[in-house]
């Protein structure tokens, strides 16, 4: 994990409900943190995903995850590490809008 998902991980996450878990394996591709109560994958990005490669790799995988009735929400590092309050409000609000 890195410093950002860690960060998320132990500081917030880890003790949520309902449950996520990390480094979740889900069809060919390893999520950063996955809530099956609310069909939910949390992505932290690093610089790479703002890279041309990695903006299409993303694509391909939200896509996929979309399919099988997954909602993806992605994060910057720089969100973690500038808005980590405003992020775990926004994790809340939309587990929140999902009961």
């Amino acid at each position: 994990m890195t410093k950002e998902e860690r960060k998320l991980w132990y500081d917030f996450l880890k003790a949520l409900m309902p449950q996520f878990y990390r480094q979740k394996a889900i069809g060919n591709y390893i999520v950063d943190f996955y809530c099956p109560a609310a069909h939910t994958v949390i992505e932290i990005d690093g610089s790479q995903h703002y890279e041309s490669e990695g903006k299409i790799k993303d694509v391909l995988r939200d896509e996929y995850l979309q399919s099988i009735g997954l909602t993806v929400i992605r994060f910057s590092n720089y969100e973690i590490q500038k808005n980590f309050k405003g992020v775990c409000n926004h994790i809340l609000n939309y587990i929140e809008s999902t009961k």
